[in-house]
């Protein structure tokens, strides 16, 4: 069961814009990030929830979709997401998040994906421009955005070819192909 949800939790950028997830569905999933481990126990990530168009098109205005993707620059309107996920680190009770950031994004991943939605943990964002908009907080450090919502595209995982290495990419019906690298080829053997 675990390796059907991790296949099937990639990272989707076009959503149906107009599916509303609840507060309550996102409230759910920062539930199981919070149960995960922390570095010393501290726990220093706090969380904004967005599900309403006014506050996501704020959100929305501060990021970059898909590097590899060079001719397309995000989402269309329609393919907006409909929530988003704001991680941040509260540098009053920690300076350093160490990997608490990725275990929770991921964590948070897969709830989206057993919920069938799908999800896209973005760090290319204007930090200082979302944090004045938004009015964060001094102490509060904007570490990722995971925008959440109904999947309108199909992934689908692929082995590295070496004329196209490891660059995702798009075929011309639109579906997003992510490279992987084969298991022995990251698996180093002890002699």
């Amino acid at each position: 069961m675990i390796e059907t949800l991790v296949r099937h939790s990639r990272t989707v950028r076009r959503f149906y814009e107009g599916f509303f997830v609840p507060k309550n569905t996102l409230r759910g999933f920062i539930d199981l990030a919070r149960l995960c481990p922390s570095a010393g126990n501290l726990q220093p990530l706090k969380y904004i929830i967005s599900n309403t168009p006014e506050t996501n098109d704020k959100i929305f205005s501060t990021l970059a979709w898909a590097a590899y993707l060079t001719n397309w620059q995000g989402p269309e309107v329609g393919e907006h997401p409909s929530a988003y996920i704001i991680m941040l680190g509260d540098k009053s009770i920690s300076k350093n998040i160490f990997c608490d950031h990725g275990i929770a994004a991921q964590t948070i991943m897969l709830g989206a994906r057993e919920a069938g939605l799908g999800g896209c943990i973005i760090v290319s964002i204007k930090k200082d421009e979302l944090k004045h908009t938004l009015n964060i907080k001094e102490n509060l450090e904007i570490l990722l955005i995971i925008a959440l919502g109904k999947p309108k595209e199909e992934v689908i995982i692929t082995e590295i070819e070496p004329e196209q290495g490891i660059k995702y990419y798009r075929d011309n019906k639109g579906v997003h192909y992510v490279p992987k690298r084969k298991l022995d080829d990251i698996i180093i053997e002890l002699l």
